[in-house]
């Protein structure tokens, strides 16, 4: 698994920890939003490393990113994190290893 395979995996675990409706809240307050902190360098991160690394899909990170910078509106916030979450899956998804340590990524069928 690539770095940026392994970064998407990481923020999407921890995405979806946070889109869980009160322990998420809950969470995120008792640690005076360092988890939030914590998520946008890593988001900022993964979007880096996956722009160098075979084209890793973007759209998780950036909704990352954004959900990060917005987490402070009442119900949009709980909203962006599940938003994000579905995203960051679905981006995770969408990389296939192959045979070697070269991934790509496969394309959503229409």
């Amino acid at each position: 698994m690539t770095t940026a395979k392994t970064l998407k995996l990481v923020t999407a675990i921890s995405e979806t920890i946070l889109a869980i409706p009160i322990y998420g809240w809950l969470l995120v307050i008792s640690l005076l939003w360092t988890p939030l902190i914590i998520l946008l360098v890593l988001h900022i991160t993964t979007l880096v490393i996956g722009n160098e690394e075979w084209g890793i899909p973007k759209w998780g990170s950036i909704s990352g990113i954004i959900t990060s910078l917005l987490w402070w509106v009442p119900f949009l916030g709980m909203a962006l994190h599940i938003l994000t979450a579905i995203l960051l899956w679905i981006d995770f998804s969408r990389i296939k290893s192959h045979v070697g340590s070269e991934e790509t990524v496969v394309p959503i069928e229409k």
